[in-house]
């Protein structure tokens, strides 16, 4: 228990332990009442003085309610710290408990409209009603249950933490004086009813016998047995709720026999509440009465003082007028002293003045001194005439208002006159309403209780509402606490599993090459053939479901490939192995620091508001989250197509208008191919989808959009791609149009395909210098690789790598181009080049170049050799060399066309010599 100034509330634990069952519904199962219950260490044991606040134990009496009639009964209650368990008991000195609640997790909660002092111990067993002796000790009954579950948990918590990754470190709890300000402060130690003091009390309801307990009377029996022979034979041995009586420690006092004292505890006893105060005091209603009586004549006073008030400042303000008229006054005398003594002066010295000269110069100084003095005087006397004027105007502005006042005076003797005669007809009908008033009166009288109810009921309600905020917060805390711990377990469980797959996937892959070694006798070699056998028969949706995950993945490919060769069984169930081993190891790729990367750049950010940068170049190399691809990819084809929009806003809406009033003019490939896109994703697989119909409206558009083009095979898949991220139609129209017309080469989509037909040379040209051995080994095998890629560079790799590793390539490629595709074409040869250099059969070889993508599970790695090992992979090389190429690939199609001319005139003329010898033949027949 904290000290009692203390107010803090404790962190929230984060460990879940079981709840036992109690006495009160007979859940707790009944014990030997020979074998004593784990009791609780008494706050009594090894005290020497007055016990500090820290050693001060929760225990005192309250009432429970229990048994088939739901009556109240006294037990004793004490809380044991290491078991966070609350046992009670008949009586403080009894040694066996009747029963315990567990409050590890339970919470606490108390009705409004109940007893007073009731409060609920809910655990998920069962729910224990207790009933405290005031709301006081029941609110410090509910806090202190509080502060000890969540410290319980907290050292449950420290001796049993597990340690958590990097990725799911989170910021530890708030003290809890940060909590907020509309918790409930914690209530003071109540005074006599909880803690040592109430141990020294007698027992409520001691003489009660329906106090006993029914269903435990062999524990009553040996409580009262031991009680009986601690009174008769006076040993120490005590229980650990008893304490010394102060009296009788006063009055052995001997210096060898060191006694207890227990001080009572001293705190602040909250005020009741006035409905209890008025129930409590007889007086009550005469000290109201004598309170109206003073309230009554003070308001005369303060009347009286207001009235004498307004006439102190009226005398303040004449006297303020006359003392401003004393002070002109002065002035005017200042300015008159001080003529006489400059006339003085000037006197003086005009006697005083020896020669004629000197008098004369002193007259004309008089006398222009007088013309200033007249001048000064005609501008007083013109200012004393502006000032009558003023006071003439104000006089008669004095007088309109004396004569308005007039008027209001008349006014206000007849609104007396009439409030006389009202009066006087108020008195007439007043004896007729005096039921009425009393009726009124009793009205008023029980709207005001009404309103002191509604009141205390407010108060209460406040009160509440403040307990279950700490309670709701404290919950709170434990739960965010559980589910961090919990996911902590999930990613250690995933780690393992993946572990698990790899170990198995490696075990069948070792089988593999057990069964092609030539040095096992005839009886191991069976044995590795049933062994194979039974891996490949055995359920590969329970291999690779060790957590129940659906088939499909987000955009709805298939996530393991179904082979259909039956030797390739093995290779299948190895694959899907590996690919749960990477998603369950890559599982918290997006939930760690590349969710929060994506966060930090993205977060909050229109699409309009986001700029190409360094970050965003990283951020797509390592691969768009599935929440922030959709934004993002808008973006790119935004900042590539912003001119041609901004020309034609309506383009799609105008381009469908078109197709669908001129269908004839539509390539009918595209209804043959619309049923052959993406096969292994569900939502193109049924007919009836209406992905499939937005994807016919997108490539009929197109071909209208580009009528050079048109529609050839593989533009279906690109747009279906688009469509699975991009959702609408339009945003997957101009995708495709980024695709075709800004990031792929001219002439790549053509007839002729001249623009891929000069990047598998490019490829050759880098392959022979990024991968020497390999191109040795397959100009060895006489292999072409360009009847392989081909198709990587037509449809972007769809459906050729696995679709998780298929959107980072379109990330990447959207972002920067189409040199993306030859980073991860090699990227892919140096993934399995050991694997291909093993290969010695030319159709063996391509079987496996078919397949061999799709096999590839770890993308981080894929990527990596793609954007690392690969370099140096300049743009500008690439386009050197394309440039290079489409010149011979144009010289050989040219000369090719030469030839053909030429055999087609040579058969021409062979034709007519050939009809001229049958025509001359006929000649001679005739």
């Amino acid at each position: 228990m904290e000290s009692k100034g203390s107010s803090s509330t404790p962190p929230p634990p984060e460990l879940n332990v079981y709840a036992p069952d109690e006495e009160a519904d007979g859940a707790w199962d009944k014990q030997d009442p020979q074998i004593h219950a784990a009791q609780p260490e008494g706050p009594f044991k090894g005290l020497g003085g007055t016990p500090t606040p820290s050693s001060t134990k929760l225990c005192g009496y309250l009432n429970k309610q229990g048994g088939p009639l739901k009556t109240w009964k006294s037990r004793w209650f004490a809380y044991e710290e290491k078991s966070c368990q609350l046992f009670y008991y008949r009586m403080a000195h009894d040694i066996n408990s009747l029963g315990k609640v567990d409050l590890t997790r339970a919470t606490f909660s108390y009705p409004l409209r109940g007893e007073e002092g009731t409060f609920h111990i809910q655990t998920p067993e069962r729910t224990v009603i207790l009933k405290a002796a005031n709301r006081d000790a029941q609110m410090y009954w509910l806090q202190q249950l509080q502060l000890k579950r969540a410290q319980f948990r907290d050292q449950q918590a420290e001796h049993q933490s597990t340690p958590r990754p990097d990725s799911l470190t989170t910021e530890s709890t708030p003290p809890a004086n940060n909590c907020p300000a509309n918790f409930l402060p914690m209530v003071k130690t109540p005074s006599g009813l909880v803690g040592e003091e109430a141990a020294s009390l007698p027992a409520p309801g001691l003489n009660n016998p329906l106090n006993m307990s029914i269903k435990h009377p062999l524990i009553e029996l040996q409580n009262t047995m031991h009680s009986f022979r601690n009174r008769q034979s006076q040993e120490i041995r005590q229980s650990v709720f008893h304490i010394d009586d102060p009296g009788d420690t006063q009055k052995t006092t001997s210096p060898k026999t060191s006694t207890l004292v227990v001080p009572a505890t001293t705190s602040y006893q909250a005020p009741e509440s006035p409905v209890k105060a008025k129930c409590e005091d007889p007086h009550q209603n005469n000290i109201s009465t004598i309170s109206q009586n003073r309230k009554s004549g003070k308001e005369r006073s303060r009347f009286l003082d207001l009235k004498d008030t307004s006439q102190l400042q009226h005398e303040k303000l004449s006297l303020a007028e006359e003392v401003k008229a004393q002070k002109e006054l002065v002035l005017l005398l200042h300015k008159v002293l001080e003529a006489a003594q400059l006339e003085k002066r000037t006197c003086a010295q005009f006697l005083a003045a020896e020669g004629e000269q000197e008098r004369m110069e002193l007259l004309r100084h008089g006398e222009r001194r007088a013309a200033e003095l007249r001048v000064q005087l005609e501008a007083l006397q013109q200012e004393n005439e502006n000032l009558r004027r003023d006071l003439t105007q104000r006089d008669e502005h004095v007088a309109e208002l004396q004569n308005s006042i007039q008027l209001l005076l008349q006014k206000n003797q007849t609104k007396q006159e009439v409030i006389l005669k009202l009066s006087e007809k108020l008195t007439t009908c007043g004896e007729d309403q005096q039921y009425t008033n009393g009726l009124e009166s009793e009205t008023f009288r029980q709207m005001t209780m009404e309103n002191e109810q509604l009141k205390d009921d407010l108060k209460a309600y406040n009160i509440q509402n403040q307990y279950l905020n700490s309670e709701i917060y404290q919950l709170t805390m434990l739960w965010r606490k559980s589910s961090e711990r919990e996911k902590s377990l999930i990613v250690k469980c995933a780690v393992l599993e993946a572990n698990n797959c790899q170990m198995e996937s490696r075990y069948l892959g070792i089988l593999q090459k057990l069964q092609e070694s030539q040095e096992l006798n005839p009886e191991q070699r069976e044995a590795v053939n049933k062994m194979l056998k039974d891996a490949v028969q055995a359920d590969l949706n329970n291999a690779i479901k060790l957590n129940p995950i659906s088939d499909y993945d987000e955009y709805g490919f298939r996530i393991a490939v179904d082979y259909k060769v039956e030797d390739l069984k093995l290779l299948a169930k190895i694959q899907a192995l590996e690919f749960r081993s990477q998603n369950l190891l890559n599982q918290e790729e997006c939930d760690g620091p590349l969710l929060a990367r994506c966060a930090q750049l993205l977060f909050g950010r229109p699409e309009g508001e986001l700029t190409s940068s360094a970050e965003m170049k990283g951020l797509l190399r390592t691969g768009l989250p599935h929440e922030y691809r959709v934004r993002v990819w808008r973006f790119m084809i935004q900042t590539r197509t912003k001119s041609l929009r901004e020309r034609h806003p309506d383009r799609y809406h105008e381009l469908c208008e078109k197709s669908r009033s001129s269908p004839h003019l539509v390539p009918r490939q595209i209804q043959l191919d619309l049923d052959r896109t993406l096969t292994s994703n569900k939502h193109f697989s049924p007919p009836t989808s209406p992905l499939i119909q937005k994807l016919e409206r997108v490539l009929q558009a197109f071909s209208w959009h580009n009528p050079t083009i048109g529609y050839v095979q593989g533009l279906n898949r690109l747009a279906a791609i688009a469509l699975l991220v991009l959702q609408e139609e339009a945003d997957a129209f101009w995708c495709l149009v980024v695709i075709v017309e800004h990031i792929m080469p001219p002439n790549y989509f053509t007839k002729d395909l001249v623009g891929c037909q000069a990047d598998q040379r490019v490829l050759k040209d880098l392959m022979l210098e990024k991968l020497p051995r390999l191109t040795a080994h397959l100009e060895a095998l006489k292999v072409d690789i360009s009847l392989i890629t081909v198709e990587w560079f037509l449809v972007l790799f769809v459906e050729s790598l696995p679709t998780r590793i298929l959107f980072k390539v379109w990330d990447a490629l959207l972002y920067e181009g189409s040199k993306v595709i030859f980073r991860y074409a090699l990227a892919l040869f140096k993934y399995r080049e050991e694997a291909i250099l093993k290969i010695q059969d030319s159709v063996e070889m391509y079987q496996y170049l078919r397949i061999f993508p799709n096999t590839i599970a770890d993308g981080r790695k894929l990527t990596s050799i793609a954007f690392n090992d690969m370099n140096p992979l300049r743009m500008r090389l690439i386009q050197n060399r394309r440039a290079a190429h489409l010149e011979r690939l144009h010289a050989e199609i040219k000369e090719l066309e030469n030839l053909q001319k030429a055999y087609k005139a040579e058969r021409v003329h062979c034709k007519d010599k050939k009809l001229d010898s049958l025509a001359s033949d006929d000649e001679e027949e005739v």
